[in-house]
């Protein structure tokens, strides 16, 4: 059974311990470098997961912590899918689909019109699972400013829709009570 969780900055734990793996198993899928994490103090962890506007989840397969995904503001106000990651015992059972998905209604629920996302080259099974729901590629280049690796930008046109009621605590995270 794969459920999806939003986290909130008290939950860092789980929130480290999947970025940990994700950053060890698939460093060429990410900007950011296990270095760069691997000693990073709970103050840090704590401020990723309270970035004003975000929403970030994790998916549980059988009551394991087994994805991550964020949804983040742009700097245009157009939302923006990051740091998604499936562990290998999550691949090939829908927990990259259920993640892609959960963030796709929250792009929604903020009332975007599209939700966007850089995808490494060559990192062909996530430009598939992201085709798969419904993004395409925009062709526009992307990557870290320092040229050192390429990605691609993609696209998920969505129908505007505002809820009648938030679910969502301010700065967009609800609890998750794990042990």
């Amino acid at each position: 059974m794969i459920e999806i969780r939003a986290l909130a900055p008290g939950c860092w734990r789980v929130w480290r311990e999947l970025r940990l793996a994700a950053l060890a198993e698939a460093p060429a899928a990410f900007t950011s470098r296990l270095a760069d994490w691997g000693n990073a103090a709970e103050a840090r962890w704590r401020e990723r997961l309270a970035i004003p506007g975000s929403v970030n989840f994790v998916a549980l397969l059988d009551g394991t912590p087994a994805g991550m995904a964020s949804g983040l503001p742009g700097p245009d106000g157009t939302p923006r899918l990051s740091t998604m990651w499936v562990s290998p015992a999550g691949r090939g059972k829908g927990v990259g689909d259920r993640l892609v998905q959960a963030v796709a209604q929250w792009a929604g629920q903020q009332g975007a019109a599209e939700l966007r996302l850089t995808v490494a080259e060559g990192n062909d099974k996530a430009a598939a699972l992201y085709r798969r729901n419904g993004f395409t590629d925009t062709g526009e280049p992307a990557g870290p400013p320092d040229g050192t690796r390429t990605a691609r930008v993609m696209v998920k046109q969505r129908q505007r829709h505002v809820p009648a009621r938030a679910e969502t605590r301010p700065g967009g995270n609800m609890p998750l009570a794990l042990p």
